[in-house]
């Protein structure tokens, strides 16, 4: 048994992460800014608390992010979490298939975290996967009640269940670092279009759709496929079973 310690660990993936590793027998560290969210409360824009924390934790799952400001403080919270976990044997990152190559902000900001992480001296191993099916699902609850939703159509995405890249984080936490990870992706690449059908002929809404090409560099790299990783279908819930299985 090992002590480990989860930042982000409330969140989409953290969720499904928690329990798996103390399936495992470890004894886990859940680090959140409110008091009972987790285990132990921390700060990690101010590293208030974090030090408390990760004092001998010998694993560190590092899967925070500032998702609502677009990762603006994203490394900073790294930043405050490396000194902290410097006796670690091993620390993952969770990062996003087309952090180098998608020139979005939020991204730049993942790539700046997993420079952090790869020069501070740490064992690590950094894991980009491919979007969540929960993030679209997001999305398309937002458009499903609009009557006429524009989509842009040839947008290339790869889908994939958080429950299984949680699997595959705890298996990695489990090994030697290895650094740079193979990226993991869902079972099939789809166009933005046809994510879009699965999700109205199941649900119905939205009603009509029209199709709309976005402009600019992020727009043309992920119609390109820079946001998947074809040589890596490792999920197995395709986003039609996920979509079955909704409510």
């Amino acid at each position: 048994m090992s002590v480990v310690l989860v930042t982000g660990g409330t969140g989409i993936l953290g969720m499904r992460l928690v329990p798996l590793l103390r399936e495992r027998g470890h004894e886990v560290r859940v680090l959140s800014r409110r008091a009972g969210a987790g285990t132990h409360v921390g700060d990690l824009k101010t590293g208030e608390g974090v030090d408390a924390a990760a004092a001998g934790a010998e694993l560190v799952v590092h899967a925070a992010s500032d998702v609502r400001q677009r990762g603006r403080s994203d490394v900073q919270q790294t930043r405050h979490l490396l000194p902290a976990v410097r006796d670690a044997r091993h620390v993952v990152y969770v990062s996003i298939v087309g952090v180098d190559e998608i020139p979005l902000g939020y991204y730049r900001r993942k790539l700046l975290c997993e420079h952090a992480i790869a020069t501070s001296g740490v064992p690590h191993t950094i894991q980009r996967a491919t979007q969540f099916h929960t993030l679209l699902e997001q999305w398309l609850r937002r458009a499903e009640w609009l009557p006429l939703a524009p989509v842009p159509p040839d947008l290339r995405l790869q889908p994939v269940a958080p429950a299984e890249v949680a699997q595959r984080i705890a298996a990695l936490l489990d090994g030697e670092p290895v650094g740079r990870a193979p990226d993991y992706g869902g079972p099939e690449v789809l166009t933005s279009r046809s994510i879009v059908d699965t999700w109205r002929a199941r649900r119905g809404g939205p009603r009509w759709v029209v199709g709309l090409t976005l402009p600019g560099a992020v727009a043309r790299a992920v119609r390109e496929g820079r946001a998947t990783c074809p040589d890596h279908t490792d999920g197995r819930e395709t986003w039609a079973q996920f979509v079955a299985g909704l409510g």
